[in-house]
């Protein structure tokens, strides 16, 4: 059984007919039947039936046809991955991100694409997803990570993960492990201007509301004001990765809704890709993996730190803080 031969099996499948199909893959017809009988014989099964119809698939040519669309599918995947390794060269793949993914997530591309492409380089672009996405369209980046993109837009979307939000705070702080929307509301923050459009439109289906004191289109100067310890913000739980592995803030999961973002990778569908763009689709997926396994886009990132309090925190913090989300005095006291 070999590609050619199933490639042929599966265009009499799509036709219905041998004349059609010889003319599609343009083979003699004489030929064409006989690669079915070959692979029927090595399979020991009738594959086709003729009829006045046409060619006709028996059961177990169906269930080979299946078969035989995934394996051509990834066979054509790898010759293009392939092909596209010899064309690349020292050719570039400019790179469109939000500044929350920065730190997070391109450090570790740059290495895997050092390491498994040679010459193969990233030039990076931040901003939100707004402007990433007209970026991509214009032809600015050749990739985009976006946000909960509103799909109109044509691009080719890759899942990679969902991830939530947290209210965010220095470790001294005394929240718990949760608070309710309400409590949220009762919370002064810093956020971005994208970030709160996204919580907003997420909390307005339940009712909730955000107390922002200030937007900030700068996600290095609100955590620099967070770690100061008189503000708290609401992030996706990976930007501040690094403090939570020192174990300098906490992380409070709000209660009562689903806070979070759905992150894309995003190409363009015009045909005017890349041609590296294929590889580096595969060693995104491999990172995001590799982080989503390690926990940094969830709260539950090992025994590290505990959410929602840091390790010098009792473990009945939270009994200290009343109705309306309020530490009582002597605690830390909110911004």
């Amino acid at each position: 059984m070999n590609l050619k031969a199933l490639r042929y099996f599966v265009a009499i499948a799509d036709t219905g007919s041998f004349t059609a199909a010889a003319a599609l893959v343009r083979i003699a017809q004489p030929a064409l039947s006989r690669h079915v009988r070959e692979l029927e014989s090595e399979l020991g099964v009738t594959l086709l039936r003729r009829s006045a119809r046409g060619a006709l698939l028996t059961q177990e040519g169906a269930a080979l046809c299946e078969a035989a669309r995934r394996i051509l599918a990834e066979a054509e995947q790898v010759k293009t991955q392939l092909t596209a390794r010899a064309q690349m060269g020292q050719s570039t793949i400019t790179v469109g991100a939000s500044p929350t993914l920065g730190r997070v997530l391109l450090p570790g591309l740059f290495e895997r694409c050092d390491s498994a492409l040679g010459g193969f380089r990233i030039a990076l672009r931040e901003s939100f997803t707004p402007i990433l996405s007209d970026w991509l369209e214009r032809g600015l980046v050749d990739v985009a990570f976006l946000t909960n993109p509103d799909g109109s837009r044509d691009f080719a979307l890759h899942h990679l993960y969902s991830e939530p939000f947290a209210l965010i705070t220095a470790a001294p702080r005394r929240f718990p492990a949760t608070v309710t929307i309400a409590e949220l509301a009762d919370i002064p923050l810093l956020m971005t201007r994208f970030h709160r459009n996204l919580m907003e439109r997420q909390l307005g289906v339940v009712g909730g509301r955000l107390n922002v004191h200030a937007e900030i289109d700068s996600v290095e100067s609100i955590s620099e004001l967070v770690m100061q310890g008189r503000w708290a913000t609401v992030m996706p739980v990976s930007v501040f990765s690094r403090q939570r592995e020192a174990r300098t803030v906490a992380l409070t999961e709000v209660s009562g809704v689903q806070l979070n973002r759905l992150l894309m990778l995003a190409v363009r569908r015009d045909g005017r890709a890349n041609p590296g763009i294929a590889l580096f689709t595969e060693i995104v997926k491999a990172e995001c993996a590799e982080l989503v396994a390690k926990g940094v886009f969830s709260f539950s990132d090992g025994p590290r730190m505990e959410r929602g309090r840091s390790d010098d925190a009792p473990a009945n913090a939270g009994d200290d803080k009343p109705r309306g989300g309020r530490p009582r005095q002597g605690k830390a006291a909110r911004p």
